[in-house]
């Protein structure tokens, strides 16, 4: 029961007060220039209201939450000359208010659904149509005209004016540029299908459009990765201890080492350890391709594309090979495996000493381990 009841307690509202005063004075402005431009209407002679209650509510949507997609000017204006239509049919077509209403307000919401233009005060707008009283119910579909054609327009314009003074986006349109595509779906963990089917899920409407929700999911995603895996480096992820050879080292022996470690690269070093090339699969057999461990071990006969077992493997290595320091950020380093081509990258200390050694499954297996403890 305790659980039940906590369901009623509202949630925090995540709006500053700076956000929450310019919502306030904004309403305020809105609400003046309406009813003071309609005062003109009663001076030509035509007696309409000043407002209609629904525009008080028309008025915090538009200011206080104007990337709702019931805030924005299809929303509004649509939904109102609908509603409005639709109440003066049924004033004039039952004389019981009580049914009229009831059959003012339902259809109202579903040409409101039809036409994509949902805006909840403009079921109000219905109900004072029909319950609105000699007044209203002598206007007839003028009612349509003036109240509620001119104060929203009215009230568009001022809301429209209102944001783009103090620096806010009016009406809320598509997100260009949103990286939740069709073309990054098998690439991302939420997809625009995957969220757009969790709404439809929901069956009710959300007071957020989709855009605005992949935009900020996406972004909280990303916040949430880059504070999982800011702090990963390259010496959280590599093979360790790093297998080097010296300078001097024959091709035979390099061979040899591959073959019982199961590796594909060796660094060269000196003397200090320092790193001064590597050497790969593909320079001990002298060819392009990499040569699998089981194709090497069944190849033991000397062939006339491979080079001599006597050279030393200073004359097959790469120089001045890419390195990484153990300290860097590993999400720093990925580009260097994915955009470069490189397959084995040494690792080193602040002195430059070799300390590991750092292949495309070690960043894979890094990521997969440190995504689960995140997770």
């Amino acid at each position: 029961m305790i659980h039940w009841f906590n369901r009623f307690v509202p949630s925090p509202i995540s709006v500053n007060w700076s956000e929450r005063i310019r919502s306030c004075v904004g309403v305020s402005i809105d609400i003046t220039v309406t009813g003071l431009t309609m005062r003109s209407f009663n001076q030509s002679g035509v007696l309409v209201p000043f407002l209609v209650a629904p525009m008080g509510a028309s008025a915090v949507l538009l200011f206080a939450v104007p990337a709702s997609p019931i805030a924005q000017p299809w929303s509004f204006v649509g939904g109102n000359l609908i509603s409005a239509t639709i109440g003066v049919a049924w004033s004039q077509s039952i004389s019981d208010p009580a049914l009229a209403a009831a059959a003012a307000v339902p259809i109202a919401l579903c040409a409101m659904f039809s036409l994509r233009c949902m805006h909840p005060p403009s079921g109000a707008v219905a109900l004072t149509a029909v319950l609105g009283g000699p007044g209203i119910h002598s206007l007839g579909y003028g009612f349509v005209i003036a109240p509620i054609a001119v104060q929203s327009l009215i009230m568009l314009v001022s809301a429209i004016t209102y944001h783009a003074l103090t620096g806010h986006r009016y009406p809320h349109g598509s997100h260009e540029g949103i990286a939740i595509d069709d073309a990054d779906q098998s690439r991302r963990k939420i997809s625009r299908i995957d969220l757009e089917s969790a709404v439809r899920r929901r069956g009710e409407l959300l007071d957020v459009g989709t855009d605005d929700l992949a935009s900020l999911m996406e972004e909280a995603q990303m916040l949430a990765y880059a504070r999982s895996f800011g702090e990963l480096t390259c010496g959280d992820v590599m093979s360790r201890p790093a297998i080097c050879i010296p300078t001097k080292t024959s091709l035979k022996t390099a061979r040899d080492i591959l073959l019982r470690h199961r590796i594909k690269a060796l660094p060269v070093t000196d003397g200090s350890k320092q790193v001064i090339g590597i050497v790969t699969w593909a320079d001990v057999y002298g060819r392009e391709e990499t040569v699998s461990v089981a194709e090497a071990c069944s190849s033991r006969l000397e062939r006339w594309t491979v080079p001599s077992q006597e050279t030393l493997i200073d004359s097959l290595m790469t120089a001045r090979p890419e390195m990484v320091e153990a300290r860097t950020l590993l999400m720093t380093v990925v580009p260097m495996f994915a955009k470069h081509g490189h397959h084995h990258i040494p690792v080193v200390d602040s002195h430059g000493q070799l300390v590991g050694m750092m292949t495309q499954a070690d960043v894979i297996s890094g990521l997969y381990h440190h995504s689960q403890a995140f997770a």
